[in-house]
């Protein structure tokens, strides 16, 4: 069984070619005894300004490892076994038709290659356009404000992701991430994700890996249909019996939806067939940007442009006293664009997105306040839907129309006042922006936490609400705001045969945990039938 070994530091001077020397130093071995040598993570230690130091875990194999951790009874070294897939006992019961996958998100993706690995030749449909033809489709939206509702930065393949940062980090605990991760690598993402302590992809990156994703799932005998519309679903006896597809009529056995946070549309059609859902809290907001040279001096101090450093990125959390709510930053993109994420006529929505080497002059987050059931209008599950369509509504209306963006200065938001020029940066976001106050586009509570946040995250990083900070409006696509309610076994609490999975369906939140749960949702399809 290999040793693992932790706390492992390099300091910006020393290269990765020592560590194999200071693994040796740690177990009190000779260099020539370690067989083979593996980094786990690398994480960036910047707590002290003045010794900034990258800290690696191991894993090593030596001779007689189990005799020599307990001589060392060191905390830093133990035995290490990774995490093994579970077995599956594959159901009896015959697919009459072939496993249906609506979407080609993280969560879809992965389920598929699931799927097709075990020689269940799923059929993936997908809204959006294949990531060629979705890509021309943005650019579109982004330099001339033409949107396609069927194709844009929220639908097609790849999911939301395909436009933003990339940002491959987690807090579930699953032996299934490394299970993404290692896909990710094999469909040409760069190595370094495998053990980076904050990995990234990149837009750019991205675009090239869920291709390559997909001819896999298409060689292993399963099907993708881009510009394909889940529109409705029969149920008879309390089971899926088919669904509608761009008007044909498909016989469906198992059905895994993982249609991503903004399929209202498929949210309405799935509430109207009496599917049970659920209201779920999430967070709306603003972006901020910055200098990325702000940004790094306030992370790395004298040592800001290293050669060895990337762009910094930061994580910001704030509790308002008065009311309660949380004020965090989300989705920091370091070195990138706030970029138009409409996905319906006459609103407006804002993300945040980089590629691979971040290395553009601003870095922007959403700064976001959650909300809940209680800021929601009637009960009904669609409800935090409709609460983001109205103010999605008057962020439009605030830039003045053609997707234009409302934008203020941190500073004049914090005075109520509406910024007459730019300080010292300038907006990325495209086709455009307009000067307004946010105070048109957002609720007066979501006004007060954002100023709380603001003022508190301006003593954490130095001028981070200054006059030349920017915010842009709105974020409001955090997280669905709404669950697809499921069983222990994956499927619908009242549907059989139904599987919601990953971020649409209100289960998991960011790439890998999406994915995560499409491989899981996977499963269980596979726990139920045979291929």
């Amino acid at each position: 069984m290999p040793i693992k070994i932790n706390n492992i530091s390099l300091s910006l001077d020393e290269d990765t070619g020592e560590l194999k020397a200071k693994a040796a130093k740690k177990l009190r071995l000779a260099v020539d005894k370690i067989s083979s040598m593996k980094i786990l993570k690398e994480s960036v230690d910047a707590r002290k300004k003045d010794s900034i130091k990258f800290n690696y875990s191991l894993e090593v194999e030596v001779d007689g490892e189990e005799q020599l951790v307990n001589r060392l009874r060191d905390k830093d070294v133990l035995l290490y076994e990774a995490d093994k897939k579970e077995e599956i006992v594959f159901g009896s019961k015959k697919l009459l038709s072939r496993p249906v996958v609506v979407g080609m998100g993280p969560a879809g993706m992965f389920a598929a290659l699931e799927l097709a690995r075990n020689g269940y030749r799923p059929l993936v449909i997908e809204r959006g356009e294949a990531v060629e033809q979705r890509d021309e489709s943005v650019k579109t939206f982004w330099e001339e404000g033409i949107l396609n509702p069927e194709s844009n930065v929220q639908f097609g393949e790849g999911g939301a992701g395909t436009f933003s940062d990339g940002k491959l980090t987690t807090r579930i605990k699953d032996f299934r991430c490394d299970q993404v991760l290692t896909e990710f690598v094999r469909a040409g993402a760069p190595e370094e994700i495998a053990y980076s302590g904050k990995p990234h992809i990149g837009t750019d990156v991205l675009k090239v890996v869920v291709k390559s994703i997909r001819k896999e799932i298409e060689s292993l005998g399963g099907t993708v249909l881009f510009s394909h519309r889940l529109e409705d679903v029969k149920i008879e006896n309390g089971r899926i019996k088919s669904i509608i597809v761009n008007g044909e009529e498909l016989a469906c056995q198992a059905l895994l939806l993982a249609i991503g946070h903004s399929s209202r549309d498929t949210y309405e059609m799935l509430f109207r067939k009496g599917i049970l859902l659920e209201q779920k809290p999430f967070a709306i907001g603003v972006r901020i940007e910055h200098s990325q040279q702000l940004i790094n001096e306030s992370q790395y101090g004298k040592f800001a442009g290293h050669p060895r450093l990337k762009a910094a990125d930061y994580r910001l959390t704030h509790n308002c006293g008065d009311s309660g709510r949380g004020v965090y930053s989300f989705c920091m993109c370091p070195g990138g664009q706030v970029v138009a994420a409409a996905s319906e006529e006459g609103l407006l929505v804002t993300n945040g997105m980089s590629d691979y080497s971040r290395d553009k002059d601003n870095a922007n987050s959403a700064i976001v306040v959650s909300v809940g059931s209680s800021d929601f209008s009637g009960s009904s599950p669609l409800a935090g839907m409709e609460f983001q369509r109205r103010y999605e509504k008057l962020a439009y209306a605030a830039g003045g129309g053609g997707y234009l963006a409302p934008v203020q200065l941190a500073e004049d938001f914090l005075n109520d006042r509406v910024s007459e020029k730019l300080g010292n940066i300038s907006p990325t976001y495209t086709p455009g922006y307009r000067f307004a106050d946010m105070r048109e586009c957002l609720p007066s509570y979501i006004v007060e936490s954002l100023k709380d946040g603001l003022v508190n995250f301006n003593k954490k990083i130095r001028n981070f609400s200054d006059k030349n900070s920017i915010l842009t409006g709105i974020e409001t696509r955090t997280s669905a705001p709404l669950r697809i309610l499921r069983n222990q076994n994956f499927q619908s609490s009242n549907v059989g045969g139904l599987f919601p999975s990953g971020e649409g369906a209100g289960f998991a939140g960011g790439i890998i945990s999406s994915a995560v749960d499409g491989i899981k949702s996977a499963e269980w399809i596979m726990r139920e039938f045979s291929a």
